[in-house]
């Protein structure tokens, strides 16, 4: 324990460095092979919950402790990932807001045109996986909201298959994090899948919303794997780290996973409480890396 803390500390220290001087900072983290990882999932951070380091910072601690790549990151910043080595697990920027989605045809015009620019980019930089959001349901009904989804979605699918482009829809819970969320269910969410009818329309799977939802993660996951194209983590309650502070077995979770042959991303998105945030990344993924 007391060598693999010396490392993560030289490791830290020549992130730091990178914003400076990258050769100083990278000669630093050299001095430490990356770690290895078992190949039984493929690991991702989100940057939004590491907003207190640099994106060259979180790039370089995440390909020595064996991530391979970063969500949530739009195209202005898609050069600093190249320039690591990372993917872009999770594009993002072609939505509205979190709560202005596919289900109200208000929106449909503008989210339509993002997208429709958007697809083609993610495609050109090498990429795969664009987020979407339901909306919020604003007084409308389930059954509305997903026929005005499918409708608009079907006008952009087929760019989406052209290019090889998965449009991914995030389920978040309406209970504690996003009051009204439309997509607060996996039933709803594989409803529309099925709806849209393309392969290139997938659910981003977020374990720690759909524990408060729903629960039931396991069996959900071997039951209906097929649509779920990406997974998020956190632990439930609090969404801090996923260790044994929280309710969640996330190794079983991870078996469940890669059990039904599963070849995305698993991406860590709980926010560290700890003092030592980037420690607390280092430690989920040992955790998940069955």
């Amino acid at each position: 324990m007391t060598t693999r803390r010396r490392a993560i500390k030289t490791i830290l220290a020549g992130a730091a460095a990178v914003a400076s001087n990258p050769e100083i900072g990278l000669a630093m983290t050299e001095k430490h092979a990356p770690v290895v990882r078992k190949g039984n999932i493929r690991h991702s951070v989100c940057r939004w919950c590491y907003s207190g380091f640099s994106l060259d910072q979180l790039c370089v601690f995440a390909k020595q402790i064996g991530i391979s790549a970063i969500d949530l990151i739009g195209p202005d910043e898609w050069h600093i990932l190249k320039s690591h080595g990372l993917d872009s697990s999770m594009c993002n920027g072609a939505e509205i807001s979190l709560v202005a989605g596919w289900n109200n045809p208000k929106f449909h015009d503008q989210l339509i045109k993002n997208y429709s620019d958007m697809i083609p980019r993610v495609a050109k930089a090498g990429y795969k996986n664009l987020i979407f959001f339901s909306g919020n349901r604003q007084g409308m009904d389930d059954e509305t909201g997903l026929k005005n989804s499918v409708e608009a979605l079907k006008k952009i699918v087929g760019l989406a298959e052209k290019n090889g482009v998965i449009l991914q829809l995030e389920v978040f819970n309406s209970k504690v994090d996003h009051k009204d969320y439309m997509a607060d269910n996996t039933p709803w969410a594989i409803e529309l899948c099925k709806q849209v009818g393309s392969e290139n329309v997938k659910i981003l799977y977020d374990i720690y919303h759909m524990q408060i939802s729903e629960g039931d993660i396991i069996r959900t996951i071997r039951d209906h794997h097929q649509w779920f194209g990406h997974y998020h983590t956190a632990g439930v309650p609090g969404r801090n780290e996923i260790d044994d502070t929280q309710e969640l077995n996330y190794p079983a979770i991870m078996r469940a996973i890669a059990e039904t042959g599963f070849k995305g991303y698993v991406a860590q998105e709980f926010i560290p409480r700890s003092g030592d945030p980037l420690g607390s990344l280092a430690a989920s993924i040992d955790l998940c890396d069955i």
